[in-house]
């Protein structure tokens, strides 16, 4: 490393490589920063919203405005003109936040820093697509960020530094995302800085403590009134903004996106309808519905689904078998 730092120029070079929103602040702050970006690589545009148009990623539109080259290759493993791009920029390090790619030999060989993740857990925990989601539905009280080195594993690589970050009782992911992502931002520029200067020093992941934050499918968001209230908020937080927390009433969808815990005790699944109130029986306890979603409905407070549906106490809402 002494040897790399040596050689290292004032100004690193970088090729960053990112797609979602989460990615967009460390982005804008190797840039702010002084750090030479030379490429973004990031995904491809994929239509959204209703009309299916096509649509950039979050940080092609940011890299675009700050006027930054990007390229947005299909397949980078066997991709010979991005690996003569990159090669022809010889970066000192390529940056990965959220790209949605793996990460071929020849990139992690390329840079003589390497290949540095921004990873939104303190690994070896929550290794995988959806960490923050995971953290809090498994009812965390502490997450964090790490920057690590990419190796040919998912999520492997030796650590360089980490920093813990709260996550508070009302957090979802959608709130708790963003303070993630502008900590990570800054690890992300201390992490640099310290290669840059030889001051940090990798260490190994304890692999026998990982743990795994798998991708989301839509049946993660399916409600099991097997587990107790608060595991069940917790699941409706982490999984927003989809798939969210859903079960059935009277064979339709039914969208809860609100919702706490009550010292009641009923059947699982089955509800209690009181003075407008909606609780539903869970493991030794209850669950209050506080704000939910009819299918082909609007959002509504319970109080008004209570009234217009006219749901009866001991009637019940679907019930997922199993964990």
């Amino acid at each position: 490393m002494s040897e790399v730092r040596r050689l290292m120029p004032a100004s690193l070079k970088l090729v960053f490589c990112g797609t979602p929103a989460f990615a967009v602040p460390t982005l804008e702050k190797l840039v702010e920063t002084g750090f030479a970006v030379r490429l973004v690589v990031t995904q491809p545009d994929r239509p959204r919203g209703r009309g299916m148009e096509l649509t950039p990623s979050p940080v092609k539109q940011r890299a675009l405005q700050l006027g930054l080259q990007v390229s947005q290759p299909d397949k980078i493993k066997n991709n010979q003109e991005l690996r003569s791009q990159l090669t022809e920029i010889a970066p000192d390090a390529i940056i990965v936040v959220g790209y949605g790619r793996i990460i071929p030999q020849w990139m992690i060989d390329l840079p003589p820093l390497g290949n540095l993740n921004l990873h939104a857990s303190l690994l070896p925990r929550y290794r995988g697509a959806a960490p923050i989601q995971w953290a809090i539905a498994r009812g965390e009280s502490v997450t964090g960020v790490t920057t690590m080195r990419i190796d040919a594993g998912l999520d492997t690589g030796d650590i360089l530094l980490q920093k813990e970050i709260p996550i508070m009782p009302q957090d979802t992911a959608v709130t708790l995302a963003p303070r993630m992502a502008a900590t990570g931002a800054s690890l992300m520029v201390e992490t640099l800085r310290g290669l840059q200067a030889g001051t940090i020093h990798p260490r190994p992941q304890e692999h026998a403590k990982a743990t795994l934050a798998p991708i989301l499918k839509k049946e993660d968001g399916q409600i099991d009134f097997h587990l107790t209230a608060q595991e069940i908020l917790n699941r409706l937080r982490g999984f927003q903004p989809w798939p969210g927390a859903y079960t059935s009433f009277r064979g339709k969808n039914l969208q809860v996106w609100a919702a706490q815990p009550v010292e009641r005790a009923a059947p699982s699944a089955e509800m209690l309808v009181e003075n407008g109130r909606l609780i539903v029986g869970c493991a030794a306890s209850a669950l209050e519905l506080l704000e939910v979603q009819l299918e082909g409905k609007k959002r509504m407070p319970a109080a008004d689904f209570v009234h217009g549906h006219q749901p009866r106490t001991g009637e019940k809402l679907s019930l997922r078998t199993g964990n």
